[in-house]
């Protein structure tokens, strides 16, 4: 099954243009409903006025090499890795949807578009069921073991929010019945329109799903290591050591109210999660 490519079946009772005007398809949707969203949101104008304002409120100017050094840094952790993420088992799972989803979707249209007549396309059948199977193993593991939260809040994990779940269903179902599809034998069945139903909400619901984030998370990430780096910190107070007499000095209420030697805060958002309801 894995190195098999299930198109080639399909080519036989569905022209390959058809399926390649199917992806232009869900790609065009997927264009459209982040446009929209943008729209909506105003995502964009907000990211490129807070840039104009931190260019302002800059102390130095930042040198080309730095520039690129701090893209390299963005890249590495908050793209590659996600290293923002504090909580180990959400980190894992995002990973595994985030690669497996775009090895799925990569090796589909490599499939489509370049071996839709090739039964072995050389190592793109076993890149693709290997996508899928990646993001299933997240997604499943995000919607029963990371959305819901029946100790502390009460969600089970048949609870359906609407808007709010579409684009994970779909994330999730889209592999699913992918897999099916290809293990019976990559025709025309049941799995094989519940595969492309499921491929159509997941790519015509990007307006209300965190589709766009994606664009603008890289973004708004090396953005907020350049007002760090040129001194601007988006209007808020600098990084100071509390400990510091000259600190202390300039801020009386510290050890007013801390004492001299200022206790660390706690763990904030990495404190014990709750367990309680």
């Amino acid at each position: 099954m894995f190195s098999t490519n299930p198109f080639y079946e399909l080519s036989s009772v569905i022209s390959p243009d058809i399926m390649q005007g199917y992806v232009i398809l869900m790609v065009l949707l997927v264009i459209g409903g982040t446009i929209l969203d943008m729209m909506h949101k105003k995502s964009a104008q907000y990211f490129f006025e807070n840039a104009e304002k931190a260019k302002k409120n800059a102390k130095r100017t930042l040198g080309g090499g730095e520039k690129a050094s701090l893209a390299i840094q963005t890249v590495t952790s908050e793209v590659l890795t996600s290293s923002e993420f504090k909580s180990t088992r959400r980190r894992i799972s995002h990973l595994f949807t985030m690669y497996g989803f775009v090895l799925f979707v990569v090796s589909t249209a490599v499939l489509i578009f370049g071996y839709a007549s090739d039964s072995t396309a050389g190592i793109w059948p076993a890149l693709w069921h290997l996508g899928a199977l990646s993001l299933c193993f997240g997604g499943y593991w995000f919607w029963f073991f990371i959305r819901i939260d029946v100790s502390s809040e009460g969600v089970k994990w048949y609870n359906f929010n609407g808007r709010g779940d579409v684009f994970i269903v779909g994330l999730i179902t889209t592999p699913t019945f992918a897999l099916l599809w290809s293990f019976i034998g990559g025709g025309v069945d049941v799995f094989f329109v519940l595969f492309i139903l499921s491929a159509t909400v997941l790519f015509s619901t990007v307006f209300w799903s965190k589709f766009a984030h994606m664009f603008f998370k890289p973004a708004a990430a090396y953005q907020k290591k350049c007002i760090k780096a040129d001194g601007s910190m988006e209007n808020l107070p600098g990084e100071y050591d509390l400990t510091d007499s000259a600190v202390q000095s300039k801020f009386p209420d510290i050890p007013e109210y801390m004492g001299s030697n200022p206790p660390n805060m706690g763990l904030g958002i990495n404190r014990e999660a709750p367990r309680h309801y």
